[in-house]
């Protein structure tokens, strides 16, 4: 049994440099080195073992630590090909992690021939009920409305579901989804094991983790863990604003940039480049999220107020 569990401590501290030390499946290794990787990360090298096994697991940690690939490795070594049924739950707050999730998990498992099924909102329900119905994948990856959904209705069975993770556990909470979440967990069998990934813990995090999980591992990747070795960062101090698209489009000439994401801050900067990079024949797209322009609107709305209050 692990030792016991302080909020914002790690209680487990084994570290396995190498995947090669893990005790992978020879299929599941090939996996992961054709997709790219050649070390853990900070985190797969903590919390890949206790979740292959089979203790629950908290795992605090930011986007961009490798968390998927943690979670998707531990339920690929777990599976039991033979075994034709739904054997690992995941659930993601949206339909395009669940989807990106899947992604991983197909690419990680290539070599194995595990199934993977995405069971997300916005989909054919009919088409999802005939494929669940055809054969259960080994896998299922969804959101959490549409997989209560299929098991409410028996056409996702949960007999032989054996690890249920939450990825995002603070953004699904905050979305509204913990009715759901509750009414799956009281469909799986009691002994199923838990794997909870979150950046945060507020305090509906951690009812869920008292109330569904048994003395869970905790493993926390602290923020200077999180820069990833072998990759050299630098910055540009740019004194003025209209200096910054000349400095960009140095950069472009001066690097070999095969793929790049630039982040700012405004939808309507956002329009601007893209504009002014089209300008200058370099192929760029954007993409803004779907509540960007209302966020901007009430900032603008704000900053009128204070100039007037001036």
């Amino acid at each position: 049994s692990p030792p016991p569990l302080r909020n914002g401590v790690s209680n487990w501290n084994e570290i396995v440099d190498s995947f090669d030390d893990m005790n992978l499946s020879e299929s599941l290794l090939r996996g992961i080195y054709a997709y790219g990787f050649e070390k853990p990360s900070a985190i797969q090298q903590r919390a890949i073992l206790p979740c292959i096994k089979g203790y629950d697991v908290i795992a605090q940690a930011q986007s961009g630590t490798g968390k998927t690939a943690t979670f998707a490795i531990s339920i690929l070594q777990q599976v039991e090909l033979d075994l034709k049924a739904t054997q690992a739950l995941v659930l993601a707050p949206t339909r395009e992690l669940a989807q990106q999730i899947q992604k991983v998990v197909m690419a990680l498992g290539d070599y194995m021939g595990a199934s993977c099924h995405a069971c997300i909102g916005g989909t054919n329900v009919r088409a999802e009920v005939q494929k669940l119905q055809m054969e259960a994948p080994h896998i299922i990856v969804g959101t959490p409305g549409r997989v209560f959904d299929m098991l409410n209705r028996r056409y996702l069975s949960p007999k032989f579901i054996k690890m249920f993770v939450l990825d995002e556990a603070d953004e699904m909470l905050s979305r509204g989804f913990k009715d759901q979440i509750y009414d799956i967990f009281q469909k799986l069998s009691g002994n199923t094991q838990v794997v909870l990934l979150s950046a945060t813990m507020p305090m509906d995090v951690l009812e869920v983790t008292k109330k569904f999980m048994r003395d869970p591992i905790r493993i926390l990747v602290k923020k200077e863990e999180l820069t990833l070795e072998g990759i050299r960062q630098f910055y540009i101090n740019v004194e003025r604003e209209e200096w910054k698209l000349d400095t960009l489009c140095d950069l472009y000439e001066t690097l070999t940039i095969t793929q790049a994401v630039i982040f700012i801050n405004t939808r309507r900067k956002v329009d601007w480049l893209t504009e002014k990079m089209h300008a200058r024949d370099f192929t760029v797209s954007a993409m803004v999220g779907v509540g960007e322009g209302k966020r901007e609107i009430e900032r603008e709305r704000k900053n009128r107020k204070r100039k007037r209050k001036k």
